[in-house]
C-alpha cells in the first residue's frame, strides 16, 4: 500500500473515532505509512485494552473494504492493502517516534501532519506532500508549533464497543 493508501484510510478511521467523540492524530512514519494516535493521558486504559479497541476499529475499516485494508499480521495476505497494526499498542512493541529520522538513500522524518495537509495530499494526489526531510519538519515547527503536542496534553478515555 502507499501512503496515499493509509491517508484514505487515515481519514476514514478519524471520521469514525470523531463519532465516537474522540480526536485522532497523525503523523508520517517517514516511510510509506502513517501512524494515528488517539491520546488519552488519563492513565485508566492498559495495553490489552488498547489493543483490543484498535483491532475493534481495524476489523471494521476491513469489513467496510476488504480488499484495501486488512488486520491480518501475516505479510502474505497484506499485499496492496492497508495494513491497521492493533498490535502496535502491546507494551512489548515500538514504533518510531515523531520527529525521528529514518535511515534511507533519502533520509525523511517522521513527522506530525494535521488532516488538511492529508486532505490536500489526497486531493492533488502527490505522496510526495507527505514526506518531510528534516529542513522542511524545522520550518513547520517554526511555524507551526508542535503538531503532536496532543498526543501529550489531550485527555480523554476510551468509550465502551
Amino acid at each position: 500500500a502507499s501512503v496515499l493508501d493509509c491517508a484514505r484510510v487515515a481519514l476514514e478511521l478519524r471520521d469514525i473515532v470523531e463519532q465516537l467523540g474522540l480526536e485522532l492524530l497523525a503523523k508520517t512514519s517517514g516511510g510509506k505509512g502513517m501512524h494515528l494516535s488517539i491520546p488519552l493521558n488519563t492513565g485508566i486504559a492498559n495495553d490489552d485494552e488498547t489493543k483490543r479497541f484498535a483491532l475493534a476499529l481495524g476489523r471494521l475499516l476491513e469489513s467496510r473494504d476488504p480488499k484495501r485494508v486488512t488486520v491480518d499480521m501475516a505479510k502474505d495476505k497484506r499485499p496492496g492493502r492497508v495494513f491497521v497494526d492493533w498490535s502496535q499498542n502491546d507494551s512489548a512493541k515500538t514504533t518510531v517516534s515523531v520527529y525521528s529520522m529514518r535511515i534511507q538513500e533519502r533520509p525523511r522524518v517522521s513527522a506530525p501532519v494535521t488532516w488538511n495537509e492529508v486532505d490536500d495530499a489526497l486531493a492533488a494526489g502527490d505522496p510526495d506532500a507527505l514526506t518531510f526531510e528534516a529542513p522542511d519538519v524545522l520550518e513547520r515547527m517554526e511555524a507551526d508549533g508542535d503538531l503532536y503536542e496532543g498526543n501529550l496534553t489531550v485527555h480523554q478515555e476510551l468509550p465502551a464497543l
